[in-house]
């Protein structure tokens, strides 16, 4: 069963969203995180993680939705 997971990221400059990504992202078996970021180079870094551990990433308002 799938369930959707808040990471409050708002507030802070990456790499800190990137890394609470990570962070929760290693206990989050199938479940879908949603990010929530608002610093401007957050799109970028996130990506980037997303895309070095094979992660969609969907942008939806006010940040991201995450699924392994």
């Amino acid at each position: 069963m799938s369930s959707e997971r808040v990471i409050d990221a708002r507030g802070l400059k990456c790499p800190w969203p990137a890394l609470r990504l990570a962070r929760e992202m290693r206990t989050a078996a199938g479940a879908t995180l949603r990010l929530l970021a608002d610093d401007p180079a957050a799109p970028r870094e996130i990506a980037a993680l997303a895309a070095e551990r094979g992660w969609q990433v969907e942008p939806v308002e006010g940040g991201f939705l995450i699924r392994a």
